[in-house]
């Protein structure tokens, strides 16, 4: 995490150094650097093209780590007005067109989304069921190819997902999921 607090660093890329700022909000836990290295590593350092969902968008450090490495469409979608707000404000700072900012409750979203991503990222607040509530529900959001990265502190069950590549660092798990053959 950045040394500022309620602050977050992109790593690398267009926007690389710029500091984007988010609210004070219980759960909102950014991804930290170390593990946004680890999966930007893990998917190649360019996204170039690569149309991508954050699901449980929060500080935006995903999404905005995904746009700022060439992604051609990122879609940040969070419930909170006050980080939407806030994730907005980041966009326009960055004068960042490909992200899309969505207020929505992410299993709302899934429901009505008709498009296909290349990558989703499952970043849901840390101690609650939400990673597996929408875990069967995402894959029909993927585009053919498309890969899936989750985080919590306690992954649920995998089942008709093959990971790609999985770590851990202190509390945080994280895995890249294809979808397994039916």
């Amino acid at each position: 995490m950045s040394a500022t607090r309620n602050q977050v660093r992109i790593i690398a890329g267009r926007y690389r150094r710029r500091l984007l700022s988010f609210p004070d909000q219980p759960g909102l836990r950014p991804t930290p650097d170390r593990v946004r290295e680890t999966l930007f590593n893990w998917l190649g350092q360019s996204l170039y093209g690569w149309s991508c969902l954050d699901l449980f968008a929060g500080s935006g450090a995903l999404g905005f780590e995904a746009a700022s490495r060439e992604a051609r469409r990122v879609v940040l979608v969070e419930k909170s007005r006050p980080v939407v707000a806030a994730l907005r404000a980041n966009q326009r700072l960055l004068g960042a067109s490909e992200i899309e900012v969505v207020e929505a409750d992410a299993q709302t979203y899934i429901r009505h989304c008709r498009e296909r991503f290349d990558l989703i990222l499952l970043d849901p607040p840390f101690d609650s069921e939400l990673l597996a509530e929408v875990l069967p529900r995402v894959r029909a959001l993927l585009a053919d190819g498309g890969q899936l990265y989750c985080e919590a502190r306690r992954l649920p069950p995998l089942e008709g997902w093959d990971v790609v590549r999985e770590a851990r660092a202190g509390q945080v798990h994280c895995v890249l999921l294809r979808p397994g053959v039916e």
